[in-house]
């Protein structure tokens, strides 16, 4: 069994950063691999950004060069970096872990955590 627990989420103008944590229970972490997705209000939700055990990572296109994706298992934990944000990345934000490589398939994930949301203005 895995717990996920987001947090890092709050309210930046459009431009701004923020830095979202997972923070992970379970001694076998590091061989899963962990993704991010996120929900906005009346929309499906949709992968933002993946990371495998091995440290390879995977980003929805319009994430890619203002987000990363990295983990730290000794701390088993996972972060995603938002730079450049925009009104568009209002969401929430959920960590999700699975057994499947860099897959962007929210069914895929075995365990996730309850989101942190974030919220952009222009």
């Amino acid at each position: 069994q895995v717990q996920l627990v987001e947090s890092g989420g709050g309210s930046v103008q459009a431009g701004g950063s923020l830095r979202l944590s997972c923070a992970a229970s379970g001694r076998t972490f590091s061989s899963y691999s962990a993704a991010w997705f996120r929900q906005a209000p009346g929309k499906e939700r949709e992968f933002v950004a993946a990371i495998s055990r091995d440290n390879s990572t995977y980003y929805r296109d319009v994430v890619k060069g203002r987000f990363t994706v990295s983990r730290n298992n000794a701390k088993n934990t996972v972060y995603l970096q938002m730079n450049t944000l925009k009104p568009e990345d209002t969401a929430r934000y959920y960590c999700a872990a699975g057994r499947w490589w860099l897959d962007t398939n929210p069914d895929r994930y075995d365990y996730w955590g309850q989101g942190t949301q974030v919220t952009v203005s222009s």
